[in-house]
Formats: structure tokens, sequence, C-alpha cells
């Protein structure tokens, strides 16, 4: 009685990330081409060792342990797996030693090979990935290695090589809008379209990214909508962004600069954020090429004096500036 009780209660406290996550390879929304190569493997029972890459959110492991629950048993998937993440020390110690050690050791009630799945492998030392070639090279015949990065250039040519690789690319709108409706459906979420599209825009093709935000402002909201989406994660709103570049562009400096950092102290937004919101509606705006082009270069200043730690409102200051020197010189051109 106790047990059944319990199972609806893990289920709830489950982050929805983990709780929706796909179980089997048909269960995956993206990369049609990878599955059905990866499947064709399976079914040859000729899988090579693999190497995905590409950004967070795109189902990269999600993908290898989709293949790992088709290729092994519930009872079995203990002793056949090696799962290791960024989160454990990952040396050369520990490739010599329980990397080493799995991979070396046969099964005796199983036939096939083993699995060891190395989750953010760029964050392994460089003298654990040349250990790392020689245990690949050595053990093939027993176990198949799979890398899974975000930055392939962080990972060593050598082990490249030995490896089939596979590029996870962000997912598109179509592959994460259905996906996203199966989950509010099940959770019986009151979302709105412009709720959703907003989802959609700030996940930019990570589906991981996309069900937090989700989650989060359902828990925070009775209705998902996109200004309750974007209050909830502290992003700027469109018409937050138009009134500063109206602010900037057509108000004296100190009343321009107090208005922006009013409304900034009022919902609590970053400079960085605005800056991003700011750079994409410039190009919507019919300014002269070589002045957008300076006004780009001036952003581009503030963002990297923001990266480097500097005062926000100094910064903030300066981008004022710069939009006002930009007004003068169309004033003055025309």
């Amino acid at each position: 009685m106790a047990s059944t009780s319990k199972a609806p209660l893990q289920t709830r406290n489950l982050p929805w990330v983990e709780k929706y996550r796909p179980q089997t390879l048909d269960d995956l929304i993206s990369h049609q081409d990878i599955l059905s190569t990866i499947q064709k493997f399976i079914n040859e029972d000729r899988l090579p060792h693999l190497l995905f890459y590409g950004p967070p959110g795109t189902g990269k492991t999600s993908t290898i342990l989709a293949c790992a629950k088709q290729l092994y048993k519930d009872k079995e998937f203990n002793s056949m797996v090696l799962e290791l993440n960024a989160s454990d020390d990952r040396g050369i110690d520990v490739v010599r030693g329980p990397i080493l050690s799995f991979a070396s050791t046969r099964t005796i009630f199983k036939k096939g090979f083993k699995l060891v799945i190395l989750d953010e492998a760029d964050a392994m030392t460089q003298d654990a990935q040349n250990a790392l070639r020689r245990v690949i090279e050595k053990f093939t015949e027993n176990t198949r290695f799979c890398l899974i990065c975000n930055y392939l250039s962080k990972i060593i040519p050598a082990l490249q090589s030995r490896c089939t690789r596979f590029r996870f690319g962000p997912l598109s709108r179509d592959q994460i809008v259905p996906r996203l409706e199966y989950v509010t459906q099940q959770e019986n979420i009151d979302i709105s379209p412009d709720g959703m599209k907003a989802l959609v825009t700030l996940s930019s093709g990570d589906m991981r990214k996309a069900l937090n935000i989700l989650q989060s402002t359902s828990m925070a909201y009775e209705k998902v909508t996109e200004d309750s989406v974007h209050t909830c994660t502290g992003h700027p709103l469109k018409s937050d962004i138009a009134n500063i570049l109206d602010w900037a562009l057509n108000k004296d400096f100190t009343s321009a600069y107090k208005q922006i950092l009013h409304l900034k102290t009022l919902k609590g937004l970053a400079l960085q954020d605005i800056l991003t919101e700011v750079h994409l509606l410039i190009h919507r705006v019919d300014f002269p090429p070589s002045i957008r082009i300076g006004l780009l270069i001036k952003l581009a200043d503030i963002e990297y004096r923001l990266a480097s730690g500097t005062s926000e409102k100094i910064q903030l200051s300066s981008m004022v500036a710069a939009f006002q020197a930009v007004r003068d010189l169309v004033v003055s051109s025309a």
C-alpha cells in the first residue's frame, strides 16, 4: 500500500525535464536522420564509438540513454552501462581507474558489448583524453564509448577520429511546439498563443530550457502568457524595448537616462538583456548603413565592457549617449 502511494508523489516531484524525457528512440522529436542511422547500427549489431556534439537541450543525452534502454533490459542496465557526467571527477585517474576496469572486464551472462557514456566530455583534461584514446582502442571488442560535448573543438583530434560524429543542432519551432503542447495537456496548463511563442523564442532551440521556463511560469501564474513568461524569466518585454529605443532617440540625455534607469530598476532588467533585444530592433529602424554600423560597434564595446565587470549604470549612460550621437548625425545629414 505504501509503495503505490509513493509512486505518484515521486512523479509529481520530478522536474518536467526528467518527467517528460523520451524513453525510447521513437519518442525523440528531432534529428530523424541521426536517429535512423543509429537505429540501423543497433539493428545490424554494428554500433561504433559515438561522438554527439551541439548546443545544450538538443537531445544528445536523451538519444544515447534511449539507445541504452533499447540495447539492455532493466535488470542488466547497471552492469552493462557506465555513465559519467562532468560533475564526476574526470581526470586521468578516473580513466585509468573506473573506466579502464569497467571496459576491461567481460560479462559472464550477457553477450555483446558494454556501453560507456561520457557526458560533457569537453570538460575532460587533455591528459585524460589522451589516456582515453588508448582505452578505446584496446577494448573495442568488449566496450563501446559515447562521448557527449557542447564544443567539438575541445575534443582532441585523436578521439574524434575514433568515433562516428553526429551534430545535434538547435530544435526548430515545429519540433518544440508539439512537445510543449503535449506537456501542457498532461499538466492541464492554461497557455495563450503568445505565451507559447514567447517560450519558443526565449528557449532558442533548447528543449530543456523551454520546459524549465514553462514549469516555473505555470507555478507562478494561473495562465502562461507572453507577459508572465517574460516576467518570470526577468526578460524585457517587446513594449519595454520599444519604449527604451524611443526615449533614447527622442528625449534629451538626462530624461532618457532617468526613464530607462527607472524602468530597469522597476522590472529588474539586466542591461545585457536590454542590449541583446535593442540590437535586434536596430535592424528594423531605417538608419543609413554607415550610422547603423557605427552604432552596432558602440553597442558591442558596451557589451564587452559589461562582460569585463564594469558598472551597469556607467554602461547604460554610454548606451544612451551612443543613441543621442546617432540622432544628431541623422538630423545633421538630413
